[in-house]
């Protein structure tokens, strides 16, 4: 069936998605809703579409603020394509706890990423935060950093961040399960702050600023730098960038939401992508996928090359890890860059922090 035809019968499921999520909005800002209130200061991070926007280097960029700060953050994640149930503790700050198919991919890398931070999974963000308060009476973090919890609107935050993709154009966007929106986009006019992540051409995001500021919130340019060319398995030292600058030739696969954003990481760092294989967001590899990958590889004497979120996806399962380790692959780590400075950002942070202290 064409694509056209396709959008066109999952359109009316879309028109009703997008007004039972104005209904549900509209009530919460009302107050016919309650949103929960935390102890402890909450920053949310999240977006409204499906697919990367470059939230998660957003959030580990966050805590490591905030510990540089001299400030404690934990961070509570629903866990995306968790095996696990209800809430569970990733890391206590000193050990991690769970593998990457129980906590959640991108929750693992945090985790690994913030050692000393407490990391915990929950579909119920306030059960969460309850869990933590109890476990960790005695150490309790300063802030809590809630990953993907722009729509989780049961919990109340001191400072609510979207993220949006400058590489995925908002105008025309239709809904769930027709487009990729999970809210309309005047939902943008709840947050605090907006970010346009992503950035690769400054003519087409400046056209993209102008459309968000009419929303009448700040908005932030961000663009995402890769920093480390790792090969699996091993672990560097924080100031080495492992196989940066080096000539890679690279087969680059992920499962991840937006490609075309990893994709432009390579390029930026000099790798030469001559071949390419990627899968759904989240899609489990298997035995066949992971080995097509390795052979495809070696036949072609490429490096395989993939993202950091997709290895923590991989490490747990040992006989594919050791078949890419084998196989010299690598994953690009990347982080995010302000243009415009972090002044407003650092700004907002410890404002949010400081409330209710």
């Amino acid at each position: 069936m064409p694509p056209d035809s396709t959008s066109r019968l999952l359109r009316p499921a879309g028109l009703a998605y997008g007004m039972v999520m104005n209904i549900r909005n509209a009530l919460y800002d009302r107050g016919i809703l309650k949103a929960w209130q935390s102890p402890i200061p909450v920053v949310s991070v999240g977006n409204i579409t499906t697919g990367g926007t470059g939230k998660t280097p957003l959030v580990d960029w966050i805590v490591k603020f905030y510990q540089a700060s001299g400030l404690k953050a934990a961070i509570i994640s629903r866990g995306y394509g968790r095996r696990t149930k209800g809430v569970q503790l990733v890391s206590d700050g000193q050990s991690i706890l769970l593998e990457s198919r129980d906590s959640g991919d991108e929750t693992a890398m945090l985790a690994a990423r913030n050692p000393s931070s407490i990391v915990i999974v929950a579909e119920k963000r306030q059960a969460g935060v309850e869990f933590l308060m109890q476990k960790f009476a005695d150490h309790l973090p300063d802030v809590i950093v809630l990953d993907d919890a722009f729509q989780h609107r049961k919990i109340a935050r001191d400072l609510d961040i979207v993220v949006v993709n400058a590489l995925d154009p908002l105008d025309g966007a239709a809904m769930l399960p027709e487009g990729h929106l999970r809210e309309p986009v005047q939902g943008l006019t709840r947050a605090d702050l907006i970010i346009l992540g992503k950035i690769v051409d400054e003519k087409r995001s400046e056209a993209m600023m102008e459309t968000l500021k009419k929303t009448g919130k700040p908005v932030l340019r961000s663009k995402i730098r890769p920093s480390k060319l790792v090969p699996v398995g091993k672990r560097l030292d924080p100031h080495d960038d492992g196989m940066m600058g080096k000539r890679v030739r690279a087969l680059a696969f992920a499962g991840i939401g937006a490609p075309t954003g990893f994709m432009q990481s390579l390029k930026d760092a000099g790798i030469d992508v001559a071949a390419s294989r990627f899968f759904r967001d989240h899609e489990p590899y298997t035995e066949t996928s992971v080995r097509t990958i390795v052979s495809e590889a070696a036949l072609q004497e490429l490096t395989p090359v993939t993202t950091e979120k997709d290895w923590f996806r991989l490490k747990d399962d040992m006989p594919l890890a050791k078949m890419l380790e084998d196989a010299q692959c690598s994953y690009l780590a990347i982080e995010p860059e302000f243009p415009g400075g972090t002044g407003m950002l650092e700004k907002k942070l410890l404002s949010a922090a400081a409330r209710r202290r």
